[in-house]
């Protein structure tokens, strides 16, 4: 079951429920008649194939998939914002949001053009502003549509793990765990811990995206990717993260095999070369420029940025460039000698690794477990 398949109205009835500790008390705080509540309760148990109450002579009694369930309904209903919304609305509007026209939202919600057109439109009455509004040929969100895409998103998320939590309860261990995964993860770490929790879980799948943290930090904070692996940035970074360590990497300067600095070089011989260094802005190309402003003199040119170690490793292979990464990210060109450790980056020169999640982020049990084979293969492989 998806989670924007659920009757929004129903999760709210549910949830206050359990809040409550009544039925008449709970269709009160939800503007619903009792037998709505009830018939709403037993439309929810049919979907997810597992009672949420004990019918009891004195009243229902949560069972432990409602406790699990309503506090991650009360995130969700508070990141929507309306009792009024439908999730017929929200599966439209969101995506609206994601493909950017009205045509191309149609077709990956399945639905026809007018009737998307519809459900953004009673959205936007539901909340009370213009969601989205046409800029030259094309389509634009407004700022609270692009704030409103984002909660709803966020309360998609948290209703998955719901979804999850309930699964876990029935003896299902199945589920879903992406990764988002920065340049230095992908080489060692990442795949390890995957293998780790695989062999424990082998029914969850794991979905890796890979990118910079640019690129992966809109989708973590969107809910879209459940936790991010590579170097930390600085804590201004944002409030709304967390940033969990694991272990400090030192870079090694990398040429090709049979580079003229591979017999060893003095802090002029590395403002001779030219580097293949990652943008501004990047951890690594920080801690460049920090180690070469210690070594004083002019900053070397830099006339290739790329992040990309494929690339970086074919760009070395062609001429006398220079680059500053990790040992794990060309550990097989290194063992085969087809590029060449030119020497470890003089001075303190280190950036920290680990784990960024949502600050507000509750884990279910398996992306726990997730978390704990990454911490548990950081120290087999870094100690």
């Amino acid at each position: 079951m998806s989670p924007d398949q659920f009757n929004i109205r129903h999760l709210a009835a549910m949830a206050a429920v359990v809040q409550q500790g009544s039925v008449s008390l709970g269709a009160r705080a939800v503007n619903l008649t009792q037998p709505a509540v009830t018939q709403g309760i037993a439309k929810l148990e049919a979907q997810l194939g597992l009672p949420l109450f004990e019918r009891q002579p004195g009243g229902m009694a949560p069972t432990d998939a409602a406790l699990a369930l309503a506090p991650r309904v009360d995130v969700a209903l508070r990141l929507i914002g309306s009792s009024r919304v439908t999730a017929t609305q929200i599966r439209a509007f969101v995506a609206l949001a994601r493909a950017g026209s009205y045509p191309a939202a149609a077709a990956e919600a399945g639905v026809t053009e007018p009737s998307l057109h519809r459900a953004v439109g009673d959205l936007g009455l539901a909340m009370g502003y213009r969601l989205a509004e046409r800029r030259g040929r094309g389509l634009a969100l407004t700022r609270q549509g692009a704030l409103l895409a984002r909660r709803l998103r966020l309360a998609l998320a948290e209703l998955r793990s719901g979804l999850e939590d309930i699964a876990d309860i029935r003896g299902q261990e199945s589920g879903r765990i992406v990764v988002g995964a920065m340049p230095l993860s992908r080489a060692r770490l990442l795949p390890a811990a995957i293998a780790r929790f695989r062999a424990d879980f082998p029914q969850v799948d794991i979905s890796v995206h890979e990118g910079s943290h640019a690129e992966l930090v809109g989708p973590l904070r969107d809910g879209e990717v459940d936790m991010m692996i590579g170097a930390l940035r600085d804590p201004s970074v944002g409030q709304d993260l967390t940033q969990t360590p694991l272990f400090e990497d030192r870079p090694i300067i990398i040429g090709r095999a049979g580079h003229p600095l591979a017999g060893g070089w003095t802090p002029d011989d590395l403002r001779r070369f030219p580097w293949i260094l990652p943008p501004e802005g990047a951890p690594l190309r920080q801690l460049w420029r920090r180690m070469l402003e210690a070594l004083g003199g002019e900053l070397p040119a830099v006339p290739i940025e790329c992040g990309s170690v494929m690339t970086i490793r074919q760009l070395l292979l062609g001429g006398d460039y220079l680059t500053l990464l990790s040992v794990d990210q060309l550990a097989l060109e290194l063992d085969v000698g087809i590029v060449a450790n030119i020497g470890s980056a003089p001075g303190s020169v280190s950036r920290t690794i680990g784990i960024t999640t949502r600050t507000d982020w509750r884990p279910t049990r398996l992306q726990g477990r997730f978390l704990d084979a990454m911490e548990t293969e950081a120290g087999k492989i870094y100690s």
